[in-house]
């Protein structure tokens, strides 16, 4: 009977349905390259780059550590004006199918090339795939970043707005070093110790990753602009 109970379920439930979305939109870009670098490497006769052990590390400690951030991500601003979805509509739409291709991509071409760059300076199987490990976890780490809104950036949401999201990262990376310089983990998971220097390539695909994907919010942003402001005014 209280029709501000009503919107502020509906308002609830289009907030729960966002998170979802990004959480789908960030967990399927992932694992696409994840499965693509070992495709890659199956077709070109060449060592695999993520070991099974290492692709369940890589599983596990992302959903725990990042993926589950996103679900304390606080609802956006304007969410109520925005046109009810269409009845039947898929939860994922060709812009999102065209991020989560790109993504998958981006990983592909980080791991997959810093693998075979380390191999070609010298280093070992387990040192090199150790590296390709770490361009996942810190790639994802980014990626997390730009899917706090699938429109917006994150600085204008707030940059801690959600602090579960820098916890999450925060113990993903304690986590990876741990996972890279620890005897134990190293015997368990097939890694060896890189040196600093490795580290500056790693981070520098994810940061790649989280430019290229607010640029293409940016532009999708103004093509949104654009198309509303080319409609015709029906007097």
């Amino acid at each position: 009977d209280n029709f501000a109970t009503i919107a502020a379920a509906v308002e609830e439930g289009r907030g729960v349905f966002d998170n979802l979305t990004k959480f789908i939109t960030w967990i399927l870009a992932t694992n696409a390259g994840q499965r693509l670098v070992i495709v890659v490497a199956v077709l070109l006769a060449q060592p695999l780059p993520v070991l099974p052990v290492q692709a369940l590390w890589i599983n596990m400690t992302t959903a725990v550590f990042l993926g589950l951030a996103l679900a304390f991500e606080p609802k956006e601003p304007h969410l109520m004006s925005r046109p009810p979805r269409a009845p039947g509509s898929p939860i994922l739409n060709g812009e999102l199918a065209l991020r989560i291709a790109m993504v998958g991509v981006m990983l592909l071409v980080g791991a997959f090339g810093l693998f075979e760059w380390a191999l070609l300076r010298g280093a070992s199987e387990d040192q090199a795939r150790t590296i390709a490990v770490n361009v996942f976890a810190v790639g994802q780490s980014f990626y997390l970043l730009n899917c706090r809104s699938l429109r917006w950036s994150m600085f204008h949401l707030g940059l801690l707005s959600n602090p579960w999201i820098w916890a999450g990262i925060s113990t993903m990376m304690l986590a990876q070093l741990i996972f890279t310089y620890l005897p134990l983990f190293n015997r368990l998971f097939h890694t060896a110790p890189i040196a600093a220097f490795d580290w500056l390539p790693i981070i520098a695909v994810g940061l790649t990753i989280y430019l290229a994907m607010e640029l293409e919010k940016a532009y999708r942003r103004r093509s949104h602009v654009l198309s509303r402001s080319a409609r015709p005014v029906v007097r």
